[in-house]
């Protein structure tokens, strides 16, 4: 079934989900929460797609939460609350632990919810534009689904204030945090993304799988003896897979690997 919030679409290798609620500025409700899910379930299966984009139609990345959606909330049982909440706890966690490699496209606000689909994803450009904004304690809330993204992302120190004040901060300010990896401005946001994307395509599928895994096991955790056998023994798995001895092999022959060649063959 085609989506009805979203704009989905697969070029040279890379699908590319757009919110398309522009005239609400991409706010989320359940049904978009619903869709992004099955859509990302969809292009993970493809193997034609090594990356995905997360980007925004009209003058906003995400804004946050739909206002009617708020309303609906604001009447539910706590059960009710509780079934919903798991709706954007379900999604995030499905593009957080995605296979392949995801780059948020931010422009315009990035709001609350919207600041936690950019969390979640690899990799965050934004343009030099962009805003951005927990804005959950002005209303009473607390960002706490997207938390756990968003505290990787930025730290803990940052997000202590950003997460209390709920002040809005800007491009500049999101990548001094490291909340971004990279900033441009608006007429060169996508020649920036599509050099990044011109690198991940090119990177086998499995390795970029493996790595995220690692990158989740190391991140924020001791150096202990178990960590140290566990990275040991996945560079080991690594090494024997099809994937890891064709990559050696291309190397040492001088010629690009078969995950390589696929792609310029589907192309023809």
């Amino acid at each position: 079934m085609q989506p009805t919030t979203l704009e989905v679409e697969i070029r040279n290798h890379v699908g590319i989900i757009w919110f398309n609620r522009p005239d609400i500025r991409n706010a989320l409700n359940d049904v978009v929460l619903k869709e992004v899910s099955a859509t990302l379930k969809a292009l993970e299966k493809d193997k034609a797609v090594r990356a995905i984009v997360l980007g925004g139609r009209g003058k906003a990345f995400c804004a946050g939460a739909d206002l009617n959606w708020m309303k609906r909330a604001a009447s539910f049982t706590k059960a009710q609350n509780a079934k919903d909440a798991g709706g954007l706890a379900t999604t995030l966690w499905t593009l957080y632990n995605l296979k392949k490699p995801t780059v948020a496209r931010i422009h315009g606000p990035a709001y609350a919810g919207g600041m936690g689909f950019a969390a979640a994803c690899d990799i965050a450009v934004a343009s030099t534009e962009a805003t951005f904004c927990l804005s959950e304690t002005r209303l009473g809330l607390i960002p706490a689904t997207i938390s756990p993204y968003v505290v990787r992302a930025m730290g803990e120190r940052a997000a202590s204030r950003y997460c209390l004040t709920a002040e809005p901060f800007d491009a500049a300010e999101a990548y001094r945090i490291g909340f971004v990896h990279d900033i441009a401005p608006p007429e060169e946001l996508d020649a920036t993304i599509n050099a990044i994307l011109g690198h991940l395509i090119v990177a086998g599928p499995r390795a970029l799988d493996e790595s995220k895994k690692l990158i989740q096991l190391v991140g924020g955790t001791k150096l202990t003896p178990a960590v140290r056998a566990e990275t040991a023994k996945r560079i080991a798995e690594t090494r024997a897979s099809a994937e890891g001895k064709e990559g050696i092999a291309s190397f040492l022959e001088k010629r690009k690997p078969k995950w390589v060649t696929e792609l310029q063959l589907q192309d023809k």
